[in-house]
Protein backbone atom coordinates (compact mmCIF):
# COMPACT_ATOMS: atom_id res chain seq x y z
CA UNK A 1 0.00 0.00 0.00
CA UNK A 2 1.37 3.19 -1.15
CA UNK A 3 -0.82 5.33 1.21
CA UNK A 4 1.25 8.20 2.58
CA UNK A 5 -0.24 9.69 5.81
CA UNK A 6 1.44 12.67 7.96
CA UNK A 7 1.69 9.69 10.37
CA UNK A 8 3.84 7.58 7.66
CA UNK A 9 5.61 11.04 6.26
CA UNK A 10 6.69 11.51 9.86
CA UNK A 11 8.34 8.30 10.45
CA UNK A 12 10.06 8.37 7.06
CA UNK A 13 11.44 11.39 8.11
CA UNK A 14 12.78 10.22 11.17
CA UNK A 15 14.40 7.15 8.98
CA UNK A 16 11.81 4.60 10.69
CA UNK A 17 11.24 1.39 9.42
CA UNK A 18 7.71 0.15 9.75
CA UNK A 19 5.27 -1.58 7.56
CA UNK A 20 1.67 -0.50 6.75
CA UNK A 21 -1.11 -2.70 6.76
CA UNK A 22 -4.24 -2.14 5.51
CA UNK A 23 -7.87 -3.24 6.01
CA UNK A 24 -11.74 -3.13 5.75
CA UNK A 25 -13.46 -0.88 8.05
CA UNK A 26 -16.90 -1.32 9.70
CA UNK A 27 -17.50 2.17 10.84
CA UNK A 28 -20.27 0.58 13.06
CA UNK A 29 -17.18 -1.59 14.83
CA UNK A 30 -13.74 0.62 15.11
CA UNK A 31 -12.76 -1.61 18.53
CA UNK A 32 -8.95 -2.47 18.58
CA UNK A 33 -10.38 -6.22 18.79
CA UNK A 34 -12.18 -5.84 15.38
CA UNK A 35 -9.05 -4.23 13.59
CA UNK A 36 -6.73 -6.53 15.36
CA UNK A 37 -8.59 -9.73 13.48
CA UNK A 38 -8.29 -7.93 10.59
CA UNK A 39 -4.63 -7.41 10.11
CA UNK A 40 -3.98 -10.48 11.52
CA UNK A 41 -2.70 -9.82 15.23
CA UNK A 42 -3.31 -10.28 18.48
CA UNK A 43 -5.37 -7.54 20.37
CA UNK A 44 -2.84 -6.93 22.99
CA UNK A 45 -0.12 -6.18 20.20
CA UNK A 46 -2.93 -3.55 18.59
CA UNK A 47 -2.60 -0.15 20.46
CA UNK A 48 -5.25 2.19 20.50
CA UNK A 49 -4.52 6.18 21.37
CA UNK A 50 -6.88 8.12 23.32
CA UNK A 51 -6.99 11.56 24.21
CA UNK A 52 -7.21 12.74 27.49
CA UNK A 53 -7.83 16.26 29.02
CA UNK A 54 -6.41 17.33 32.88
CA UNK A 55 -7.08 19.84 34.92
CA UNK A 56 -3.56 21.11 35.72
CA UNK A 57 -1.70 20.36 32.72
CA UNK A 58 -4.49 20.16 29.09
CA UNK A 59 -4.99 17.63 26.92
CA UNK A 60 -2.60 14.93 26.44
CA UNK A 61 -2.19 11.23 24.03
CA UNK A 62 -2.66 8.09 26.38
CA UNK A 63 -1.92 4.77 24.45
CA UNK A 64 -3.10 1.08 25.64
CA UNK A 65 -3.14 -2.26 24.57
CA UNK A 66 -6.38 -2.86 23.02
CA UNK A 67 -7.06 -6.09 25.10
CA UNK A 68 -7.19 -3.17 27.84
CA UNK A 69 -8.67 -0.05 29.57
CA UNK A 70 -7.24 3.14 30.38
CA UNK A 71 -7.16 3.58 33.95
CA UNK A 72 -7.95 7.52 34.85
CA UNK A 73 -6.69 7.61 38.22
CA UNK A 74 -3.09 6.21 36.79
CA UNK A 75 -2.97 8.48 33.75
CA UNK A 76 -3.72 11.60 36.09
CA UNK A 77 -0.76 10.40 38.16
CA UNK A 78 1.72 9.89 35.57
CA UNK A 79 0.72 13.21 33.97
CA UNK A 80 0.77 15.71 37.64
CA UNK A 81 -2.82 15.99 37.11
CA UNK A 82 -5.22 15.72 40.07
CA UNK A 83 -8.35 15.08 37.45
CA UNK A 84 -8.31 13.59 34.12
CA UNK A 85 -11.37 12.60 32.08
CA UNK A 86 -11.43 11.56 28.38
CA UNK A 87 -11.97 14.35 25.66
CA UNK A 88 -15.62 13.66 23.92
CA UNK A 89 -15.54 12.69 20.34
CA UNK A 90 -16.95 15.17 19.00
CA UNK A 91 -13.71 17.22 19.88
CA UNK A 92 -11.50 15.13 18.50
CA UNK A 93 -10.59 16.05 15.10
CA UNK A 94 -9.97 19.92 15.91
CA UNK A 95 -7.68 18.88 18.79
CA UNK A 96 -5.81 16.40 16.74
CA UNK A 97 -7.00 16.57 13.30
CA UNK A 98 -8.07 13.26 13.34
CA UNK A 99 -11.28 11.19 13.62
CA UNK A 100 -12.32 8.65 16.06
CA UNK A 101 -10.88 5.23 15.02
CA UNK A 102 -7.71 6.75 13.33
CA UNK A 103 -6.50 9.00 16.20
CA UNK A 104 -2.18 8.43 15.94
CA UNK A 105 -0.03 10.38 18.52
CA UNK A 106 1.88 11.15 15.43
CA UNK A 107 1.71 13.95 13.29
CA UNK A 108 -0.91 15.87 14.60
CA UNK A 109 -2.47 19.38 14.64
CA UNK A 110 -0.31 19.91 17.69
CA UNK A 111 2.13 17.90 19.86
CA UNK A 112 0.59 16.62 22.81
CA UNK A 113 2.17 14.89 25.61
CA UNK A 114 2.02 11.42 24.82
CA UNK A 115 1.73 8.50 27.37
CA UNK A 116 2.07 4.76 26.77
CA UNK A 117 1.31 1.64 28.62
CA UNK A 118 4.07 -0.01 29.65
CA UNK A 119 2.70 -3.52 28.10
CA UNK A 120 3.95 -2.11 25.00
CA UNK A 121 7.95 -2.99 25.90
CA UNK A 122 6.88 -6.77 25.96
CA UNK A 123 6.39 -7.20 22.07
CA UNK A 124 8.76 -6.69 19.55
CA UNK A 125 6.25 -5.03 17.16
CA UNK A 126 3.28 -3.04 17.84
CA UNK A 127 0.52 -1.73 15.67
CA UNK A 128 -0.98 2.05 15.60
CA UNK A 129 -3.21 4.04 13.89
CA UNK A 130 -1.63 5.83 10.44
CA UNK A 131 -4.20 8.47 11.26
CA UNK A 132 -6.98 7.47 9.01
CA UNK A 133 -9.45 4.31 9.24
CA UNK A 134 -8.00 1.18 7.92
CA UNK A 135 -4.92 1.82 8.21
CA UNK A 136 -2.30 0.73 10.47
CA UNK A 137 1.59 1.04 11.21
CA UNK A 138 3.23 -1.68 12.33
CA UNK A 139 6.68 -0.65 14.33
CA UNK A 140 9.05 -1.24 16.98
CA UNK A 141 7.93 -0.09 20.39
CA UNK A 142 11.31 2.08 20.98
CA UNK A 143 10.84 3.61 17.30
CA UNK A 144 7.57 4.23 18.69
CA UNK A 145 8.41 5.80 21.83
CA UNK A 146 11.36 7.76 19.78
CA UNK A 147 9.12 8.93 17.10
CA UNK A 148 6.30 10.07 19.72
CA UNK A 149 8.44 11.39 22.45
CA UNK A 150 6.36 9.15 24.79
CA UNK A 151 6.70 8.58 28.74
CA UNK A 152 6.51 5.07 29.43
CA UNK A 153 3.55 4.38 32.76
CA UNK A 154 1.52 1.95 33.94
CA UNK A 155 -1.47 3.46 32.79
CA UNK A 156 -3.89 0.32 31.52
CA UNK A 157 -5.87 -2.57 33.30
CA UNK A 158 -7.49 -5.13 32.16
CA UNK A 159 -11.00 -4.82 31.09
CA UNK A 160 -13.95 -4.65 32.98
CA UNK A 161 -11.75 -3.72 36.12
CA UNK A 162 -11.47 -0.19 35.47
CA UNK A 163 -13.01 2.46 38.09
CA UNK A 164 -13.37 6.05 36.53
CA UNK A 165 -13.01 9.50 38.52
Amino acid sequence: MSQKTNAVRLLDQLGVSYELRAYEVDPDDLTAAAVAAKIDLPVEQVFKTLVARGDRHGVCFAVISGDTELDLKALAAASGNRKIQLVPVRELQDLTGYIRGGVTALAGKKDFVVYVDETVELFETVSISAGIRGLQILISPADYLRATGATIAAIATSKGLVKET
